[in-house]
Formats: C-alpha cells, sequence, structure tokens
C-alpha cells in the first residue's frame, strides 16, 4: 500500500522545504524497508531482533538516526514542530521507531537537563547513538499511578550507597536495558510529599535487581513488547548514581512525561494516517452488490468523521510543539492533544477495521497490531481521566481569576 504523505502548504503551519525532503526519505525507506518485514519485527524471536539490528543500522546510514534528538549528543536537532512533521510520518508504523532511534528522546531529555558528565558519558551519549537502551520505573503493582505520591519503593543512603528496595511492573524493556532509572523514596515524612523522592540510575546488573516477570499486555510480541514486573531487594548503587538533585523526582518527571505526551501524540498522528489509507482504499475497491463501498453513506461517514479527527489531532499537536518551541510549559495543550489524539487513533483504526472485515481482525494486515497498540494510548503518560480533569481545573481557575480564555493567545 502506497504511503500518502499529507502535508499543510499554507496556513498557520508551513512545512520547510529541508523537511518536507526529510519527510519524503523517511516515508521511502518505511515503504523500502520496514512495511516489507513489519509482520517478523511484530512477530519478534530471533529473527525479528536481526532485522530490527540491520535496519537501525541502514538507517544510520541513511542519516535517518535520532532526527529528534539534540544534535549536540548526536541527534539531528529538529525543533519540536519540525520533528513532529517528521515524526508522523514514523509513527505509521510502530516498530519504526526503534528503527529511526526515536524510543529514546523523552527519556534523553530528561537526563540531559541534570546529568553529571560522568552520567552524561556512560548513558546518555550511548543511548543516543543506539548502543543502549535505558528503562523508566515509575508505576507500581496496588498503587494508582495518578497519584505518585503514594508509590513505595525506596532508597536509604548507606554510606557511599544507595539501597533501594521496593517493586515496579509495566517497565518497558527492563530486559534489554543496560539500567533503569527508578522513581523512589528518599526523603522522611519531616518535607512535603512532593519533594520526598527521587531518581536514581540502577545499572541492569545491579545484586539484588530481579525481574519478576514479563507483563504480556493485548497479546502482543515482537520488538515492542515486554512489559516487566521488576523488584529492588538491598539493591546497592554508588550514591552517584542519583540523577539530580535529591528530592526533585517530581520535577523531573515532568521533564519526561510532558514531552513523552507529544511524542506518542506525534505517533498517533501517523497510525491514524495510515488507517484513514487503508480506509479510503477498501471504500473504493470493495464492491458490494456491484457498487464500491464507497457509495454508501455510512462509509462516506467513516471518511468523514475520519478526516475530521486527524485534522482536528494535528492542528492540535503542531500548535502545541510550537508552544513548546517558544518556550511555553503548553500544560493544557499537552493535556489536551493526549486525550483527543488517544481517541482519534482508535477511531479511525476501527472504522478501517470495520470495512476490511475478517480481513481486518487478522494478521494479514498491520491494523489489529497497530490497534492493539493504540489502546495504550488512554493510559500511556497519564490516563484520560486525569488529563481531562487538568485540562478543566486550569481553564476553570483562569476564569475564577477573571482572565477567561483566550484562544487567539492560548
Amino acid at each position: 500500500m502506497t504511503t500518502t504523505i499529507n502535508t499543510i502548504e499554507s496556513g498557520l503551519f508551513n512545512v520547510p522545504a529541508e523537511v518536507a525532503t526529510l519527510r519524503g526519505r523517511v516515508a521511502d525507506f518505511l515503504e523500502k524497508h520496514v512495511y516489507p518485514v513489519e509482520r517478523d519485527l511484530l512477530a519478534g524471536g530471533e529473527e525479528g531482533t536481526r532485522i530490527l539490528t540491520e535496519l537501525e543500522a541502514l538507517a544510520k546510514q541513511a542519516g535517518l538516526w535520532a532526527l529528534g534528538h539534540p544534535q549536540n549528543l548526536g541527534g539531528g536537532g529538529l525543533s519540536m514542530l519540525d520533528y513532529a512533521y517528521v515524526n508522523e510520518v514514523i509513527g505509521r508504523s510502530e516498530p519504526a521507531t526503534q528503527v529511526f532511534g526515536t524510543t529514546t528522546l523523552q527519556t534523553v531529555l530528561m537526563m540531559d537537563a541534570v546529568a553529571t558528565e560522568e552520567q552524561r558519558q556512560r548513558w546518555i551519549l550511548p543511548s543516543v547513538a543506539g548502543e543502549l537502551r535505558m528503562a523508566f520505573a515509575m508505576t507500581e503493582p496496588g498503587v494508582s499511578s495518578s497519584d505518585p505520591t503514594q508509590f513505595t519503593t525506596n532508597a536509604r543512603l548507606d554510606g557511599d550507597s544507595w539501597v533501594l528496595n521496593g517493586r515496579k511492573w509495566f517497565i518497558s524493556a527492563a530486559d534489554r536495558s543496560a539500567a533503569t532509572i527508578v522513581m523512589c523514596r528518599t526523603e522522611g515524612d519531616d518535607v512535603p510529599v512532593h519533594e520526598a523522592f527521587s531518581m536514581i540510575i540502577v545499572p541492569r546488573q545491579t545484586l539484588g535487581y530481579n525481574i519478576v516477570r514479563d507483563v504480556e499486555v493485548m497479546g502482543m510480541h515482537g520488538v515492542m513488547a515486554g512489559h516487566f514486573e521488576i523488584e529492588f531487594k538491598d539493591a546497592r548503587v554508588p550514591a552517584t548514581s542519583i540523577l539530580g538533585e535529591r528530592g526533585k523526582g517530581f520535577q523531573l518527571a515532568q521533564r519526561r512525561l510532558g514531552p513523552g505526551r507529544i511524542f506518542h501524540c506525534m505517533r498517533w498522528l501517523g497510525a491514524s494516517q495510515r488507517a484513514f489509507d487503508y480506509l479510503c482504499q477498501r471504500a473504493n475497491s470493495r464492491l458490494l452488490n456491484g457498487k464500491p463501498l464507497a457509495e454508501r453513506q455510512l462509509i462516506q461517514k467513516f471518511v468523514f468523521d475520519s478526516y475530521q479527527e486527524i485534522m482536528a489531532s494535528r492542528l492540535l499537536v503542531l500548535n502545541a510543539a510550537a508552544k513548546l518551541d517558544a518556550g511555553d510549559e503548553a500544560r493544557v495543550e499537552l493535556s489536551s492533544i493526549k486525550v483527543h489524539c488517544a481517541s482519534t487513533v482508535a477511531n479511525v483504526l476501527d472504522r478501517a477495521m470495520q470495512v476490511y472485515g475478517a480481513e481486518g481482525m487478522s494478521n494479514l494486515l498491520p491494523l489489529e497490531a497497530m490497534f492493539r497498540e493504540a489502546r495504550f494510548g488512554r493510559i500511556v503518560d497519564g490516563p484520560d481521566e486525569a488529563h481531562i480533569q487538568r485540562v478543566a481545573k486550569r481553564i476553570l481557575r483562569s476564569y475564577s481569576n477573571g482572565d477567561g480564555w483566550d484562544f487567539g493567545e492560548h
């Protein structure tokens, strides 16, 4: 299926010529190298890993590796807005996020802001280069992650070492990561709870770092799968393993989660657009009682709703990206796009699968795997409910203060 690359050429957002060229190169790479082996990548195993390694090397040779990472760290140095234009193309295939080295970006941005030079050399630069991965551990069994002040994993300073105890789960790629960044309580009850947590880097081979199990999620396998429950039992690491300052864990988490939300949304735009391609091409080609599905009003409504949702999501994402580039925290915008884009990708995929019937549910097409991945959207980096409440509170507070809400300004 030929990739359709949609570009806004007028209005609020114009794609720079060099970025448009880069988008085209990424799309060509997907067509030639990723789509033909996508099913193998999704199946995983030794063959999937071998193919992924080869594709990563090809992407590096083509100058398409880590395009959104800071230039001083070895990345492409794209602005947030330019990266949105490129990342929506990458997002058309979930394995492509690994092929092009995008998966480490939000962790790298968080770490680089506070890392020591030793941490930068040992963890950050190799991560950008694709030589190692870093897992990130926040979520805990039995604790609502919407209120992370309840986390019980803790670390105590014993001489020149931190000693960690506790459990985390749904930790992606923990088995193949060189280290895990652990959100844990380091301070006592005598400090405000939002100043009681820190982040500590725990190398995978640390004694007392144990993988309890791989929690299978949505029946997914392959190069993107692997969500682990891990245990820290008197896991001892040097005191220098702390990331940033003591008690600043929540501030650091926001440095990761904020950009992470827009990166997800960029990719969901790509998945939505690919599903839209499938939907429209099927509508035109499939005959029912001698006429194409495209002549059926219900199918036309599928196309209309999907177009409208994708375009609205895209403009919301580009607006948020532009605000981030301008130095705005864009908290309302980031929470809003997180909810809207997660809904859009699920809706468009659902319609595309519907017009393909049984074939759409099978592994003969990428839609069912994309649909399972899309369901993560309403949970990952904060559930919809938390973001909806957050946006509403901020807007209502603005009205309460007598400021109202200027859509032109915001």
